[in-house]
């Protein structure tokens, strides 16, 4: 394999564990944290400026996983029409593994999607502690919990690669 290769599988590791590892850490540490800053209107805009600030973190981090995957395949050979177009290869153990990898990655983005562009910044537009917040915030929870899911299926999935 080319230099060029273990460099991109590098950039995608790294990229990987700055999103993947953001949201978990969000989610373990600074959001429980966070529930427990006084006054209500602190804790609302140090949760806004929090999302706010690894939105475009994680959003870098997920053009160079885009970016590096579809080196990544290409390095591997398997850009081409022969493999992608072939029942054979997606019906084989790694065929499996990379559809269920590329299908949580299309989740995960859909779910970051909704979180950081329709979830979020609605519920930062709400009073903190109202009725609308809280189910905002509600909501984001939820997501939060299916991203990690899907995030765990992932990362056993990358490693099955």
């Amino acid at each position: 394999m080319p230099l060029l290769y273990y460099v991109s599988v590098t950039l995608h590791v790294l990229a990987a564990l700055l999103w993947l590892g953001g949201m978990f850490f969000l989610a373990a540490v600074g959001a429980p944290v966070l529930r427990h800053v006084e006054p209500a209107d602190l804790r609302a805009e140090l949760f806004r400026v929090l999302g706010e600030r690894f939105r475009r973190v994680g959003w870098a981090a997920i053009a160079v996983l885009l970016i590096t995957g579809i080196a990544n395949l290409y390095y591997r050979g398997l850009l081409r029409g022969s493999v992608l177009g072939n029942p054979e290869f997606w019906a084989s153990r790694w065929g499996h593994a990379l559809a269920w990898k590329l299908g949580c990655v299309v989740v995960m983005i859909a779910l970051s999607a909704v979180h950081d562009f329709w979830i979020g910044p609605a519920a930062s537009r709400q009073a903190p502690g109202s009725l609308p917040a809280l189910r905002y915030r509600g909501w984001a929870a939820w997501i939060a919990r299916v991203e990690a899911i899907v995030g765990i299926v992932l990362v056993v999935a990358a490693v099955r690669l």
